[in-house]
């Protein structure tokens, strides 16, 4: 089945990403796309609309991203989002400047007021409070355009020229400052571009099947399975399609949370599959004894996982498929034109120069995080699973600060569970992105029944996130965290105070190492 397409045009935005991820909430399929693939190609997809995205260029700068203007002539309507927005203006005659004085510059939450008969703003207040980032103005507004939006500053805040079908907004309706930002997306998707609301995962799920059997034929692929919903899911989602043709390789280095190991393995008994469960955890605390740095720590884990993993696939011999858990911020990210490469992802670091492979597969490649979960639950994976809260790859050897050992590790991993069963408790584990305890290197003095106690100092983090590149410490209720101080000091020996990171990312980051 051939879904319906929005083109999501990249030039260098910072919200890309969640413009996308805007569009398939929507029910309609996209792709991101640097401003520089051909418009040859642009046409191959069959896009029934275009969003050109903001980035951090003026348009009128000679260096600037700018766009084949015979894109605009494909009857095919067009969405410019901030600098999109300036940048189709230019394109269609009209005239972009720098602001000349603070009033007509903009950022941040402002006053906007909406011409409710454009089909953009259909149905929708005519105020609202939209979020700002521009410094520059459309000086002149190209013909066949009229005025939609406006605030105090700015009396184009909003174009329209519902003719052609071209819409551009000085603001960001994808983020959630932007009132009813959502909606205007969704009325230029189904009011402007006739979209159908063809994109659910259930479709997804019945096509990716297919043409995972229709790729492996009867071969034979490997995968290397982590525990995490990425890796999980994309076990599952291959173990739907071939079955016993798939052998997942589960290195549990003894640096998961309580009873993890157990969970990922129970979580796959109902697939017909090989897996595979290495207990290396004696081998992993070995190469890490004395380590104290955590980019040795990251170093020496990435390198034993590689061993580990390498050591099981050459009893497996030969293999088609090399299967890989990317997800589409993955692909974005690891180089989108102009737009910069964010950071590089392999997400079985060297793996292909160890093992015998014909083909890297990657069938969760056109999906967000998102929807990953929702794919696992289409396929059965249970809610502990799918709902996993993030996990950095080196696991609890980068949450106890300092010196690895046994003992550390699972005074961390009882204090953290007991953490996480008071967050669900309480009700907040899907109000908070991320939680999780750090064992620090910290010991002081306490009093534990009439004795003196010098124990290690545990820290608590919980932080509240959308895009996790930034994050606001979360504001646990007062009476939770005495649950939860209360429970860890007398259940966990060797653990004698409690302490709560308040400090948001930036300036710190989520984790501590």
């Amino acid at each position: 089945m051939k879904h319906q397409t929005v083109i999501v045009l990249d030039f260098g935005g910072q919200y890309n990403q969640l413009i996308a991820r805007r569009v398939r909430e929507c029910g309609v399929y996209c792709e991101v796309k640097p401003y520089t693939v051909p418009l040859e190609e642009l046409k191959g997809l069959e896009p029934i609309g275009f969003i050109f995205t903001g980035g951090p260029n003026s348009v009128y700068q000679e260096d600037a991203p700018h766009v084949d203007p015979a894109v605009f002539e494909l009857g095919v309507p067009v969405l410019g989002i901030c600098y999109g927005c300036q940048l189709m203006a230019q394109a269609l005659g009209g005239q972009v400047t720098a602001a000349q004085d603070d009033t007509a510059r903009e950022y941040g939450k402002t006053a906007t007021f909406f011409d409710t008969s454009c089909k953009l703003f259909k149905n929708l207040p005519e105020q609202g409070v939209s979020w700002m980032s521009h410094g520059d103005y459309m000086e002149k507004v190209p013909d066949g355009f009229v005025l939609a939006a406006h605030s105090e500053a700015c009396p184009n805040v909003a174009i329209a020229d519902e003719k052609r079908g071209f819409y551009g907004v000085q603001y960001h309706p994808e983020v959630n400052h932007t009132e009813n930002g959502v909606a205007m997306i969704r009325n230029f998707l189904y009011e402007v571009c006739g979209a159908a609301g063809d994109w659910t995962m259930g479709d997804y799920k019945r096509t990716a099947v297919e043409a995972i059997r229709e790729k492996v034929g009867g071969g034979k692929v490997l995968l290397a399975l982590s525990g995490g919903v990425d890796s999980s899911v994309c076990a599952a989602l291959l173990a739907e399609a071939v079955g016993r043709q798939l052998t997942c390789v589960f290195v549990d280095h003894g640096l998961m949370r309580k009873n993890e190991g157990d969970e990922v393995q129970a979580a796959f008994q109902p697939w017909a599959m090989n897996f595979v469960r290495v207990d290396a955890e004696a081998r992993f605390l070995q190469k890490l004894s004395g380590v104290t740095d955590p980019e040795r720590k990251r170093k020496i884990i990435g390198e034993e996982f590689i061993r580990v993993f390498e050591e099981e696939a050459k009893k497996i011999g030969a293999v088609d498929f090399l299967a890989q858990g990317t997800i589409y911020p993955d692909v974005i990210e690891s180089g989108a034109g102009d737009a910069a490469v964010i950071k590089s992802h392999h997400n079985v670091g060297g793996l292909p120069d160890y093992v015998d492979f014909k083909e890297i597969i990657e069938p969760l490649r056109l999906l967000f995080k998102d929807e990953v979960r929702q794919l696992g639950r289409e396929l059965g994976l249970p809610e502990y699973l799918v709902a996993r809260q993030p996990f950095p790859g080196p696991g609890l050897a980068i949450r106890v600060i300092g010196e690895l050992t046994k003992e550390k590790l699972d005074t961390l991993r009882d204090a953290d569970a007991i953490y996480r069963q008071e967050i669900a408790a309480a009700g907040l584990d899907r109000e908070v992105g991320q939680y999780f305890a750090v064992l620090t290197n910290t010991r002081s003095v306490g009093v534990m029944g009439d004795g003196r106690s010098y124990d290690y100092t545990l820290a608590l983090r919980a932080v509240t996130t959308t895009d996790f590149m930034t994050a606001d410490w979360a504001r646990l209720p007062y009476e939770a965290l005495d649950r939860i101080s209360t429970r860890i000091v007398n259940e966990v020996p060797g653990i004698n105070r409690i302490v709560y990171d308040v400090t948001s990312k930036p300036p710190a980051t989520i984790e501590w190492e």
